[in-house]
C-alpha cells in the first residue's frame, strides 16, 4: 500500500514541480522579478536564482515522474517547499502584496493575504508528499525499481542472503 501512496505522491510533487518550471521557463526576466519581489535574498543573488530556479524544478519534476533517484530528489523537493513557505510567509508577514511567482508572473492577485494563505496550504502539502517520499522512496512504476532491484526486495522486506555464506 505505501508503494502506491507514494506513486501518487511523487506524481502529484513531480508533475507540480515540472509545471512549475515549465510555465516560468520562457520569462526569465520575470523569474528575476519574482524572485527580487520578496525582498529576502542579496541581490547579487537574486538573477541567479531567478534564472535557476525553473530549470531545477523542471528537472526535479522529470526525474520525481519517472522515479529517477526518488529519495535524492524528494529531498531537493522538499527543501525547495520550506524555502517557498518561509518566503511567502515572510511576504506575508510583512505585508508585501505579491504574485508568489509559483506558476509564472501574472500580476499581483485580488486578493494577495487571502491567496498566501492557499499558496503556503498548498506547498504544506507538496511539503508532506514529498517528506513521504524521502522516508519511503519505493514507489510502483518508478525507474529506480529497475535501475537498483537489490534495493527493491530488502525494502519490500525479503532477507537479503547475498552475504551470508554456506
Amino acid at each position: 500500500m505505501k508503494q502506491w501512496i507514494g506513486l501518487l505522491a511523487r506524481l502529484i510533487v513531480g508533475g507540480v514541480d515540472l509545471l512549475a518550471g515549465l510555465s516560468k521557463f520562457s520569462d526569465p526576466a520575470g523569474n528575476v522579478r519574482a524572485v527580487r519581489a520578496y525582498r529576502i535574498l542579496p541581490e547579487s543573488i537574486v538573477p541567479t536564482v531567478g534564472h535557476a530556479l525553473p530549470t531545477i524544478e523542471i528537472v526535479i519534476g522529470a526525474a520525481l515522474l519517472v522515479g529517477l533517484l526518488t529519495r535524492f530528489f524528494a529531498v531537493l523537493a522538499a527543501l525547495f517547499f520550506l524555502a517557498f513557505i518561509i518566503g511567502i510567509a515572510s511576504a506575508w508577514a510583512r505585508g508585501l502584496e505579491i504574485n508568489c511567482g509559483c506558476f509564472g508572473n501574472g500580476g499581483v492577485p485580488a486578493d494577495p493575504q487571502r491567496q498566501y494563505a492557499i499558496d503556503i496550504a498548498r506547498d504544506i502539502g507538496l511539503l508532506l508528499c514529498s517528506l513521504w517520499l524521502v522516508v519511503w522512496p519505493r514507489t510502483k512504476l518508478a525507474l529506480d525499481n529497475l535501475l537498483f532491484p537489490h534495493h527493491e526486495r530488502v525494502a519490500d522486506g525479503e532477507q537479503d542472503t547475498s552475504a551470508i555464506e554456506v
